[in-house]
């Protein structure tokens, strides 16, 4: 703590003379004004002072250490080995611990060119691995640059601890240089946040962050320290991971087995039912249990973006992504079915469509963690609240205590039908490169690669044709983020270094963090960066062809567009540029089996549109680009399961034998 000057100096008189001192101030009317020029001296001095390390302490065999040094030390108790970050004033005494962490051994710091990679590069790292993402930034500008990567860690439930430096506690108020209030800033867009104001406080505070991370539904979580807090000396007491319990924090409870016991029935009398996979499911890692209650029940299963890789997509029983350009198959399904599964999911926008048509005629059990989300949009049958792990583990059980009465052949059959009919689009071998080529020749190239995606037409169309295990997918799901793939892809490849990871750009989201590439250079990271190049702002163009009669306003990327293989050579990284059809394969193959970090340039057909598309305000069943849903309806026939005979798909019943279909 710190001493006011007027007490030093009483230190050095006679006690008694001080006393006669102190009073002949206090009658003048001296003090305030005494302290208030001693605030400003102290604020001074600690502005502009320059830190002590931990060698540099005379009373170090006190026990003393600096908040700075009590940070890392905490981080190393909860097994950090990875911080993405970039310096800055405020936080200068935490690099400087950061240093003497690194000089040791047990820490590795990743110098990003933009802060905002650096949280995506944690939140790559968190997808990719279950474990918390460290990023860290200065006060100020350092501070709000961060926040567009913790709204994303936050809509997509990823847990993150962020570490920002603060101005010195005296200047917190002041307007001073590089001062924000980001802990007012973020307070919508994380799970709790602290602005630590006593060193003591730090040990405790960094063991609730990440408890508070990782519990119940993942997220985002804000630490600010003070520039002071960092520089003073106290005697640390080091904090457990998990022996600190915030107030008013308490772990979900466990699965209600009448919720679960509920929920069975419903499962086994139901004639069509359908599995809807989230991200939850993998935050959880509950994706074994999921395939076995699957398999065991023959239930058809549909994933969003974010639980890409939960289940098998190459499994007979998946249909694939649904919702905006899900698939046919998957969006036809959850219109036909009569009950609908949820686990781990939250009935966004973007997969309902319509919400008041989705899923109408069927029956909802909602297996959730967050009761925030019960209810939120689409009101469930069922509500199972807790872990989905668990609860999944325990569906499984109870259904193994029970004789199986299968009813979904005839659903299944079905759903094989439209996938017949209704495939995604298989790209033609003449004229220019489609974008779907591109994205199939990465799938038979690289099976088994870690993916990430920006954010457009490229996304979807690699959520449509790519496919990956558990944790091999990560893309801005809700919030986004164009500019998220390539520094995400840097997260993932400084944790898994010896796996193969793609990242999966367009040739507008790289441009916004495109000086990741000075990182991936610098430490010499072998990441593949595929531009799929229509060189437009693809999505949003696609908006503007369908919804605003052709208006491409401020969409064109072309002006401007940069040489990519000279941007590569700039940054000391390779390069490939393909433009013709024929030396794709060829190409792309060596380009992803270099061991350099590679930008590879992939010029593509520029109108190509993604498909299917279900426009604003209409239902799923009511997808542009491909056969309306009549006509399909019309084309589908579906066998009877009691006399086989062949039934149109508009029939409920069996006109043969008169058996309900």
């Amino acid at each position: 703590m710190f001493f006011n000057l007027y007490f030093l100096v009483f230190l050095k008189l006679p006690g008694h003379f001080a006393c006669h001192l102190y009073g002949l101030m206090h009658k003048l009317c001296l003090l305030p004004l005494i302290l208030r020029i001693t605030h400003a001296l102290q604020l001074i001095v600690t502005l502009t002072s320059s830190p002590k390390s931990v060698g540099d302490i005379e009373n170090q065999d006190l026990g003393l250490v600096s908040g700075a040094d009590a940070l890392m030390d905490a981080l190393r108790r909860h097994g950090v080995d990875t911080i993405f970050g970039y310096p800055g004033g405020a936080i200068l005494p935490i690099y400087d611990a950061l240093h003497k962490a690194e000089s040791k051994g047990w820490l590795k710091h990743i110098l990003v060119r933009h802060e905002q990679a650096g949280a995506h590069a944690a939140d790559g790292y968190a997808r990719a691995t279950g474990k918390v993402g460290v990023c860290f930034g200065t006060s100020g500008p350092g501070a709000t640059n961060l926040v567009t990567g913790i709204a994303t860690a936050q809509m997509d439930s990823v847990p993150m601890v962020v570490v920002t430096g603060q101005v010195p506690r005296p200047a917190i108020g002041t307007d001073a240089f590089q001062e924000i209030d980001i802990f007012g800033v973020t307070l919508p867009i994380v799970k709790h946040s602290w602005v630590v104001r006593d060193p003591a406080d730090l040990a405790s505070v960094v063991a609730q962050a990440f408890l508070i991370a990782l519990s119940g539904r993942p997220g985002p979580v804000l630490i600010d320290i003070p520039k002071d807090v960092g520089q003073e000396l106290f005697p640390y007491v080091p904090v457990e991971p998990g022996s600190v319990v915030p107030p008013g924090f308490s772990l979900p409870n466990l699965p209600d087995p009448l919720d679960i016991t509920s929920a069975l029935d419903l499962i086994e009398n139901a004639q069509r039912p359908l599995m809807y996979v989230g991200g939850g499911v993998i935050s959880a890692g509950a994706h074994k249990s999921l395939a076995a209650f699957v398999k065991r029940h023959q239930l058809p299963v549909t994933t969003t973006l974010m639980g890409k890789g939960a289940f098998d997509e190459c499994d007979p029983l998946s249909v694939g992504m649904l919702g905006m350009h899900g698939t046919a198959y998957a969006n036809y399904a959850v219109t036909e079915c009569d009950l609908l599964i949820s686990v781990g999911a939250r009935f966004d926008d973007r997969v309902t469509g319509k919400l008041d048509a989705f899923a109408s005629k069927a029956k909802v059990i909602h297996f959730e963690i967050d009761p925030a989300e019960v209810g939120k949009n689409r009101r469930a049958d069922v509500v199972v609240l807790g872990d989905v792990a668990i609860a999944l583990e325990m569906l499984l059980e109870f259904s193994k205590q029970r004789n199986l009465h299968l009813k979904t052949s005839a659903w299944l059959e079905r759903i094989h039908e439209w996938k017949q009919r209704y495939p995604l689009m298989s790209p033609p071998k003449d004229g220019e490169i489609y974008p779907q080529e591109v994205l199939l020749a990465i799938r038979d190239l690289a099976q088994g690669a870690f993916l990430t995606t920006d954010v457009g037409q490229h996304q979807m169309w690699a959520a449509q044709y790519l496919r990956n295990a558990p944790r091999q997918w990560a893309s801005s799901s809700g919030l986004g983020t164009m500019g998220y793939g390539m520094p995400a892809a840097l997260g993932v490849q400084v944790a898994l270094p010896k796996e193969k990871v793609i990242c999966i750009a367009g040739d507008a989201s790289i441009l916004m963090n495109i000086q990741e590439l000075g990182t991936i250079a610098q430490y010499k990271l072998p990441i593949k960066v595929v531009i799929v190049n229509n060189q437009w702002q693809g999505m949003v163009r696609q908006w503007q062809e369908s919804f605003y009669e052709e208006r491409y306003s401020a969409t064109d990327m072309l002006p401007g567009m940069p040489d990519f293989m000279q941007l590569a050579n700039a940054f000391g990284i390779g390069g490939s540029l393909i433009t013709e059809r024929e030396n794709l394969m060829s190409e792309l193959e060596a380009s992803l089996n270099d061991p350099r970090p590679m930008l590879i340039d992939v010029h593509v057909r520029r109108g190509e549109n993604c498909y299917p598309m279900v426009p604003p305000g209409k239902s799923n069943a009511e997808m542009v680009g491909i056969p309306s849903y009549h006509e399909k309806s019309a084309a589908i026939s579906r066998k009877c399961n009691s006399c086989g005979t062949n039934n149109a798909y508009s029939n409920r019943y069996c006109p043969d034998c008169g058996n309900q279909l």
